[in-house]
């Protein structure tokens, strides 16, 4: 069996291997392409076409995560259909390798393409795709989600606040930070304004040209606004740079640990922390999908093709793959809208492709 095992998983990792090459390739050069309109954009702030390559080059590993199901579907497919074709999986079939043995054989490789996917998606891309924003805002301007800025809150013992972020800058500091401090009755305490802020290793921000306001109480006789400079301000504060972070950028860039913490400080400030849940349950379940694709693949071993019907049958590989990443977005979206669980709707997409996974492999391996 270790020749068996042998033949096998090398076949399966260099088709893998190779598809995977590929889809990188062409993703690499269609972004490429669309990043030249901003070197010419940005020419004048030294935006040049190595900056842009080094910019596509570091967004490749999001690309990488999310194609690895569809690369390890499309890859298995052709082995199984190809050792068909030549019926050399009838003579492995006739040496002892049963429908169960190769099914725990793929299921065995299946894992290892878990634990890369989950590699990739949990500490490559996230990353990766924060140093080529930082990357790319060095010449192109700041990071932002728009006019208004990010908005995160913490509650803390006699107060809590709500903190507006303008932008991330290239050194990762933050610009046009706003605290607004309320008490316990919901009455505006104070305003700090910063221009910039830095993140310190004591659970604190340094605050840098800060203007603050004291606010008297709104019973007061004589309402008055206390106004001072100063250079410096520390704000104690669990807000991290990985929580900003996520609300300045795209929450998929995040890794499981970081989105659960963000979650959790979400719930504890009474924010919606759906579409973070949402995500969150989907890079727990998306490198599962692995197991799904080897399983939905191994049926074609048991077709009988014909001279040319290979390419046909990868070519419904491409195709289940693209329906899978489609099926598995739209209802992410979906979810949010409806307020779906958040975990089942991100598990749904592996569900109903493992369903038809282990219904093919039923009819067409175990009764035919």
């Amino acid at each position: 069996m270790k020749t068996l095992r042998r033949l096998l998983y090398g076949e399966m990792l260099v088709s893998v291997a190779l598809v995977t090459l590929g889809f990188v390739t062409l993703f690499y050069f269609f972004d490429f392409v669309e990043e030249l309109q901003a070197v010419t954009k940005h020419a004048a702030t030294g935006y040049s076409v190595v900056q842009a390559m080094l910019y596509v080059a570091l967004m490749l590993p999001s690309h990488l995560y999310e194609l690895l199901p569809i690369t390890v579907l499309i890859g298995t497919i052709f082995v199984m259909a190809r050792l068909a074709q030549s019926s050399e999986f009838t003579i492995l079939r006739t040496s002892g390798l049963g429908p169960w043995l190769a099914l725990r054989m793929l299921l065995a490789l299946g894992l290892l393409f878990v634990a890369v996917t989950f590699s990739v998606g949990d500490y490559l891309a996230p990353w990766a795709g924060k140093t080529a924003q930082l990357l790319k805002s060095r010449y192109q301007g700041q990071v932002t989600v728009g006019r208004t800025g990010a908005w995160l809150k913490e509650r803390q013992a006699y107060s809590h606040y709500a903190v507006n972020v303008g932008a991330l800058a290239p050194d990762a500091s933050m610009r046009d930070v706003r605290i607004f401090e309320f008490d316990n009755r919901g009455h505006l305490v104070s305003l700090t304004e910063g221009q910039t802020a830095q993140f310190r290793t004591d659970d604190s921000w340094l605050l840098q040209n800060v203007e603050h306001a004291e606010f008297n109480n709104a019973s007061s006789a004589q309402p008055h606004v206390a106004r001072t400079r100063v250079d410096s301000f520390r704000w104690p504060t669990q807000i991290s740079a990985e929580m900003v972070a996520t609300a300045v950028l795209k929450p998929e860039r995040m890794g499981t640990i970081d989105l659960f913490q963000y979650i959790r400080h979400l719930d504890a400030n009474g924010q919606t922390a759906q579409k973070y849940e949402i995500q969150f349950w989907k890079k727990v379940f998306y490198p599962l999908s692995c197991l799904v694709m080897v399983v939905l693949a191994l049926p074609f071993a048991y077709f009988h093709f014909r001279a040319g019907s290979v390419a046909t049958y990868v070519f419904g590989g491409v195709m289940a793959g693209i329906s899978f990443v489609l099926l598995n977005n739209v209802l992410a979206d979906l979810g949010a809208l409806r307020g779906w669980l958040p975990w089942i709707t991100a598990a749904l997409p592996g569900l109903i492709y493992s369903l038809i996974s282990l219904t093919a492999f039923g009819w067409l391996v175990l009764r035919r």
